[in-house]
């Protein structure tokens, strides 16, 4: 056990940049340091002091950490541009606490969430002192911020209000019930989704810019490490993650492309940590949350294995005991850790059901399709009608959902958009671990729409446990550089296969539900099914789409399980 030290602070620390601008830090050294030190930085848009726990505690445990604010946020000087400075600041930030006398040369990072991507764009620089990363959540421009497979939410105005200016606006950032009202109005009103920024009061041009890429082009990816960055980068890493984790698809896109990148050597000294966390869980794991309760061994001590790692990485000392292997997991239900050399090792088969209904009947909880081990025959389609003036929906989003992960409001309430389909009870428990998939077989009378697809374990007393998820803009079916619209009436294989990784022992006696519709909810940027711009589409662009989902011996839909 490491043996915890006094503290001492240095304030107001200006570092320099290339181009002339100062970066504000704030040192935190153990007392007495009789001997240069490796230094651990986080980079942060969230002003400095709110890690102040987190910089006290490392500095105690041996290490000189550094808390610095992002360009133009908090006492750093320039302008705040999310995501595109990060590289070059954090390359020079590195190398400039490599040179301070108190530092020996090893330089290593922290942090969660934009703190996580900024950890990655500083390593796609190669800094020559930067001995090693530890991202957790960490977000990937055009993979999971602002959108998800071309799907804007509303969200994003929210993070950019908390950014704003210089100073902390945690206040504002954490008022559900304005950011509701203002979700709500925007909704309502059938408004063009670029105005949400003028209708919360604080115009964003980083909003404008956002809204006007609709698709992965250069813009997005001048932001995250290239495939040549990705087989170059060479340091020990510690990936970290969680179940249930807004940023689990930028973390794992991170992960997976280091992994089919890099160098053999380089891969084996990449660790992925996947728990039964949320967001914020990735750095405090918390036993419950969102509804959802799990047993004791889900809480592990983080700060305690980031000091084993960096004593590892940048001291010589022993590899943590809780890496037992390249990739840790937890699997949910069981309540237990398991071990695996590679995350696409974990499944050892899959299992698929079918998709089948009676006289198509699949249009509510109640009167559901099914899903079978058997694929279907000769089996009528389900349709659904999904209507964007039709703003019943918001009714049942007036109030924050308390229990995120066992909400039912949307699966029991589809008001006629979308189709549900249950399996039959599992005979016996059974670990699913991994990516699921989602084939369908669908016809649309429109352009284009989006579709959100969510999987749900419901338990033997009739409990849901929300499971992961999946969202899709119909035009980028093939591509997310490039649009292509539907063509009305014809049969189309959709492919979902960016549902958020999980496990979890589901239960014998226990069913899965699969929802599939197309989003219509204050929390989700509205498409109107025009074919058009998205971002400006209003009640004038609005049409009505007729979707027809597909399964029969010629168009097979499925649901794929990863198995153990």
């Amino acid at each position: 056990m490491t043996t915890e030290q006094g503290v001492d602070l240095t304030w107001g620390v200006r570092i320099p940049m290339r181009d002339g601008v100062h970066l504000n830090a704030t040192l935190y050294a153990p007392k007495p340091q009789t001997e240069p030190l490796p230094a651990i930085f986080t980079m942060t848009p969230y002003i400095a002091d709110s890690y102040h726990e987190r910089a006290y505690t490392f500095a105690q445990r041996g290490y000189v950490f550094a808390l610095v604010d992002c360009r133009g946020r908090g006492n750093s000087e320039g302008v705040f541009r999310a995501m595109q400075d990060d590289a070059q600041d954090g390359y020079d930030t590195v190398e400039w606490l490599a040179a301070q006398p108190w530092c020996n040369g090893k330089v290593g990072m922290w942090g969660g969430s934009y703190a996580g991507f900024n950890q990655w764009a500083t390593a796609s620089r190669f800094p020559p002192h930067l001995a090693t990363l530890a991202p957790a959540a960490a977000a990937c421009p055009g993979v999971d911020v602002p959108w998800v497979n071309g799907v804007l939410d509303t969200y994003e105005v929210r993070w950019l209000i908390l950014v704003a200016g210089r100073t902390g606006n945690s206040n504002l950032f954490g008022e559900e019930s304005f950011w509701i009202d203002k979700w709500r109005e925007l909704y309502l009103n059938h408004l063009p989704y670029k105005d949400l920024d003028r209708i919360v009061g604080c115009p964003s041009p980083t909003f404008q810019e956002w809204v006007a890429h609709p698709s992965l082009d250069d813009y997005w990816a001048s932001m995250a490490p290239t495939q040549e960055q990705f087989a170059r980068i060479d340091l020990p890493i510690l990936t970290i993650t969680g179940h249930y984790d807004d940023d689990q698809p930028g973390a794992l896109h991170f992960y997976r492309q280091h992994m089919a990148l890099a160098s053999a050597a380089a891969r084996e000294r990449h660790f992925l940590i996947i728990g039964p966390w949320d967001h914020a869980g990735t750095r405090t794991p918390q036993r419950e949350f969102g509804g959802l309760t799990f047993g004791e061994a889900s809480i592990i001590d983080l700060n305690q294995l980031h000091t084993e790692w960096y004593d590892w990485t940048m001291k010589d000392g022993p590899r943590p005991e809780f890496l037992q292997a390249r990739v840790a997991y937890y699997v949910a239900g069981a309540e237990e850790w398991k071990y695996a050399d590679r995350l696409e090792s974990i499944a050892t088969g899959t299992r698929r059901l079918y998709l089948d209904s009676h006289g198509g009947q699949a249009n509510d909880a109640f009167h559901s399709g099914v899903l079978a081990d058997e694929p279907p025959g000769e089996s009528a389609p389900d349709r659904y009608v999904y209507d964007p003036l039709d703003t019943r929906p918001a009714e049942i989003e007036r109030q924050p959902i308390k229990d995120t992960f066992t909400d039912q409001r949307y699966a029991l309430n589809l008001f006629g958009n979308g189709l549900v389909y249950h399996s039959p009870p599992f005979a016996e428990d059974t670990e699913v671990s991994g990516t699921v998939t989602f084939v369908a077989w669908i016809a649309l009378d429109v352009p284009d729409t989006d579709f959100i697809v969510t999987l749900y374990e419901i338990l033997p007393d009739g409990r849901s446990v929300w499971l992961t998820h999946d969202l899709l803009r119909a035009r980028y079916r093939e591509s997310l550089r490039e649009a292509k619209p539907v063509t009305p009436g014809e049969i189309t294989r959709y492919v979902f296969d960016d549902f958020l990784w999980f496990s979890r022992r589901v239960g014998r006696g226990s069913r899965l539900r699969l929802v599939i519709a197309c989003p219509n909810s204050i929390h989700w940027q509205k498409n109107y099914n025009s074919g058009g711009v998205v971002a400006e589409e209003t009640a004038a662009d609005a049409r009505t789409a007729h979707v027809t989902l597909y399964h029969d011996a010629a168009h097979p839909s499925y649901l794929e399980l990863p198995v153990v």
